[in-house]
């Protein structure tokens, strides 16, 4: 008789879930009877799972409403960063570190992209044409590499023949925290007084048209 309950009990124990080490050091602690086994609780322990999941699931859909509020920034003082250039050879300031605040006088154009972003594809002979027609009159154009392959963001500047300097975004510190971009591609003109006066989410139409209207204008002010 007891070799069949010591069986049935090891059966029953192997038949148990793992479970993480705070549950078993919960269940370990928990009060006991004179024969030792454990005093009925209030709570089972899978309760106890399930009620963990249904916090962290709350969690996780505050979190998503928290980001989900947020906007692209779009005026104001743009919000300042460093980068370091790629160590590409064709592009201007080659592996030198860029501080936006330190353009401050100038007026810049901030283009995010990625190597596998179609639309940004569209628009790179463009943003580099309009780079080489306005590097002389104080324009200074800096595009921001972001969740990309440093290998295929080479490549890609590469393939499209760019040489105004680009960086990478390193954990998207530039554009999901401070500039709080909705995608890419995204291009922001910021003026001479290092305010935002320009912005568009997507890709540059009408052939940069209004693009350069904006440049015109913030070099104008």
């Amino acid at each position: 008789m007891s070799e069949e309950l010591t069986t049935n009990t090891t059966a029953e124990e192997s038949s148990q879930p793992d479970l993480p080490n705070w549950l078993q050091d919960m269940t370990e602690d928990a009060p006991r009877t004179a024969d030792g086994g454990p005093v009925e609780q209030k709570f089972s322990t899978m309760s106890i799972v399930g009620m963990v999941a249904i916090v962290a699931l709350l969690v996780m859909i505050g979190y998503l409403l928290h980001q989900r509020g947020k906007s692209t920034v779009t005026e104001g003082p743009a919000p300042k960063f460093s980068v370091t250039v790629f160590d590409y050879a064709p592009l201007d300031y080659r592996g030198e570190q860029i501080k936006l605040a330190d353009l401050k006088g100038q007026v810049v154009v901030i283009n995010f992209w990625a190597s596998y972003c179609g639309p940004c594809r569209d628009e790179a002979p463009l943003l580099e044409n309009m780079y080489r027609a306005y590097k002389d009159q104080g324009v200074v154009f800096l595009g921001i590499n972001t969740d990309d392959v440093e290998l295929e963001a080479l490549g890609y500047l590469a393939e499209y023949d760019i040489t105004y300097p680009n960086a990478p975004d390193t954990g998207g510190k530039i554009s999901e925290d401070l500039y709080r971009t909705t995608g890419i591609p995204e291009t922001f003109v910021i003026d001479k007084n290092g305010d935002i006066a320009w912005s568009i989410p997507g890709p540059i139409m009408d052939g940069g048209r209004d693009l350069r209207d904006e440049i015109d204008q913030a070099l104008q002010g």
